[in-house]
């Protein structure tokens, strides 16, 4: 999860939460944090090793630019923009790179099963 936050009032905080919960492998990337819901962060995209289902994505446009060639780099095999994460460079670059994305909440699709 890229953009993931260490505070509980955050929506990514708690879809980290969730996604633990709901027994997924949760890789929270944070510059800063050492842990979120007591699963190790890693500073950046570039520090994940092996493959990776979903990228999902709490990060406005302004801070996402300087990540686009880590996620395509990464190739996530989809990547969901939550609300608010919506970047029209990281879409072209995303359709480019042949990787599918969505405009999506992660919090609903875990809750209504379609995660």
């Amino acid at each position: 999860m890229l953009g993931a936050s260490p505070k509980p009032v955050r929506y990514s905080f708690q879809a980290v939460k969730l996604l633990k919960e709901k027994g997924y492998r949760v890789i929270p990337v944070h510059p800063k944090a050492h842990q979120i819901e007591h699963i190790p962060v890693v500073h950046r995209l570039t520090a994940i090793e092996g493959p990776v289902h979903t990228l999902t994505l709490y990060m406005g446009p302004d801070r996402v630019h300087d990540e686009i060639q880590a996620i395509v780099d990464l190739r996530p095999e989809r990547v969901i923009l939550n609300p608010g994460a919506e970047s029209h460079e990281l879409e072209t670059a995303l359709h480019l790179a042949g990787i599918p994305h969505e405009h999506a909440c992660t919090l609903v699709l875990l809750r209504t099963g379609q995660f």
